[in-house]
């Protein structure tokens, strides 16, 4: 799950926006040791972990690789709603159906648990029934700020917003937070941030030539000054 945080550290834009499917972050107490218990799936790169109007059998948590969740819209646009890493979890929530359609950007490995047991469980367990809840509350908000943002903030800010919310990923996770992996094509973060594929890349290559960043290659960013990433995502700077 992918949180756009904004440069003092708080979650100021997150993709999720459909609560049903969308990934979520839940704390590691409970859940994981009930997805321990789950059997496991391997997926192709651009093969479909499920569509939109698949029932809601289960419930995944991502081991390995990167998963798109994205809607698309009634005249063939796509929007992409987020991103799911090994830690997240997608296909939370009460619906019968996924109103979403999650692919895997690369090879992935997934955790599955079946969306009966968990509701099941979480009826015997007052504790995880309130990490759900607060796990799903913490969506809905962060839907919230991630409309603001497309509706806001300018093209540099949005890119900006999405280096930082990877680079902090990297931090919490113990990895190199000026090293940013990009498994998602330039097409996909477009859809992403509201943008055409010609500003992603024009706003990267604004980035590199005022030495923000550096492009070590087209799926790998190295983070040069991150206190100007950050006054350019706040809006206090402008390439």
């Amino acid at each position: 799950m992918l949180y756009l945080d904004s440069a003092h550290g708080s979650s100021s834009m997150h993709s999720a926006a459909v609560m049903s499917s969308a990934a979520t972050m839940v704390p590691a107490e409970g859940l994981e040791a009930y997805m321990a218990t789950g059997s496991t799936r391997s997926i192709k790169a651009r093969e479909h972990v499920f569509s939109a109007g698949d029932a809601r059998t289960h419930v995944f948590r991502i081991e390995a690789g990167c998963v798109c969740l994205y809607k698309i819209m009634p005249d063939g646009r796509r929007q992409v709603i987020d991103f799911a890493y090994p830690g997240d979890y997608i296909g939370l929530g009460c619906d019968t159906e996924h109103s979403l359609n999650a692919q895997a950007l690369e090879p992935a490995r997934l955790r599955c648990l079946p969306a009966a047991t968990l509701t099941r469980l979480a009826g015997r367990d007052p504790a995880l029934g309130l990490k759900m809840y607060e796990a799903l509350s913490l969506e809905l908000a962060a839907a919230q700020d991630h409309l603001f943002t497309i509706g806001q903030r300018s093209a540099a800010e949005r890119v900006a917003c999405f280096l930082l919310a990877l680079s902090r990923r990297n931090r919490r996770r113990d990895k190199d937070p000026g090293l940013v992996v990009l498994p998602m094509t330039r097409s996909d973060i477009a859809d992403f941030l509201g943008l055409t594929i010609e500003t992603i890349s024009r706003m990267l290559t604004k980035l590199r030539l005022a030495k923000i960043i550096d492009l070590e290659q087209c799926t790998l960013v190295r983070i040069l000054d991150g206190m100007a990433l950050e006054r350019l995502a706040q809006g206090e700077a402008q390439l």
